[in-house]
């Protein structure tokens, strides 16, 4: 029996989530989605009872009834939905395909689509807004960047969606004495330690085989189409919950065969703190859920964007920190990450 039946099996009773005190709930009947829930979380998974969820998700395979909406003007576009406002709830529609419904006081989140795709990413994508949301408030920030650990020190990897941070994280991975924090959002605490958010790792097209299939699945995403998933299952004995600062890496893919490192200033590594953890560039931030006013609500959040950034000069400060020059030779790349750890962290 693969570990992806196993959670299938429990998640209709064993649905609770604990993310660092943020706890949430899920129910439905869309088996797709509540699987794909189970498996990003399984880190989390509430072996007791919680009793007092911050959020519940109800998911629904089902086609949604739009002749029951009350007549609203749209409030929110986003590339994903339009957003429309009934008193203190607010409609999501996914282009009349799925419905969501988001009462953001008793934190209810219900969405429908026949579509059992829709509803896992639309429910994946509500819980990165909420628990980024949530966390900001107690001190812990998001970092855009693959994170690893190595004798107890985080390596952070800083490259662009699409720079290649999976592959890398797959490669290191093959090495035994190398664990995983976060293939893509690290939580960065005020003196700079990183914490685990191991919710899945991403699999470039004809790479899929180089896992066995029942630790693999295939999703077809809103905005960027297919991509094969790797389950928690696969590497939950290789997730580390913290590790103190390390290496700081900000990638840069280049043409050339060969890589190379090269020392960066703290001027240099803070400069890209700025995009990928005051701002959050390529980190899901899921507007329609959080604002709730209007836009310059959040943009006069100095105060979080200020302990991001002390966050950011905490880990930047008691890192190494280099610009990584990565050649097209992945196996080559995560050697050279390596072999700098093993220097560094002696």
């Amino acid at each position: 029996m693969t570990q992806m039946t196993t959670v299938a099996q429990t998640i209709a009773t064993e649905s609770a989530y604990d993310v660092y005190g943020y706890g949430f709930r899920v129910t439905g009947d869309c088996r797709f989605a509540l699987e794909g829930i189970a498996q990003d979380f399984a880190f989390f998974h509430s072996k007791g009872p919680n009793d007092a969820p911050r959020v519940e998700l109800e998911l629904i395979e089902k086609q949604p009834d739009y002749d029951a909406l009350p007549a609203r003007d749209a409030d929110i576009y986003t590339p994903r939905n339009v957003v429309y406002r009934d008193g203190a709830s607010r409609i999501l529609d996914f282009g009349g395909m799925g419905l969501g419904r988001f009462e953001a006081k008793t934190g209810r989140f219900r969405m429908e689509s026949a579509n059992p795709q829709l509803v896992y990413e639309a429910a994946y994508l509500f819980l990165l807004s909420q628990i980024g949301q949530a966390l900001d408030g107690r001190g812990l920030h998001r970092l855009h960047s693959l994170a690893m650990s190595y004798k107890g020190r985080a390596i952070l990897v800083l490259l662009p969606m699409g720079g290649g941070k999976s592959t890398l994280g797959a490669a290191l991975l093959k090495h035994p004495e190398v664990k995983i924090l976060s293939d893509d959002s690290p939580f960065i605490d005020k003196d700079g330690r990183s914490h685990a958010f191991p919710l899945r790792l991403g699999l470039l097209k004809g790479r899929e085989h180089e896992v066995p299939e029942e630790h693999r699945r295939l999703i077809d995403r809103m905005e960027f189409g297919p991509k094969y998933l790797v389950n928690f299952s696969y590497f939950a004995d290789r997730v580390v919950g913290s590790a103190e600062p390390g290496l700081v890496l900000l990638g840069r893919r280049t043409l050339a065969r060969q890589g190379r490192l090269e020392p960066a200033s703290y001027r240099a590594a803070m400069k890209a703190m700025i995009p990928n953890m005051v701002v959050g560039l390529g980190l899901f931030q899921g507007l329609e859920y959080i604002l709730e006013r209007s836009s310059r609500e959040l943009a006069g959040k100095a105060g979080l964007a200020l302990a991001r950034l002390r966050s950011a000069h905490g880990l930047v400060r008691r890192s190494h920190n280099h610009v990584f020059h990565m050649s097209r030779d992945v196996a080559a790349n995560a050697q050279m990450v390596l072999d700098l750890a093993e220097r560094t962290f002696r």
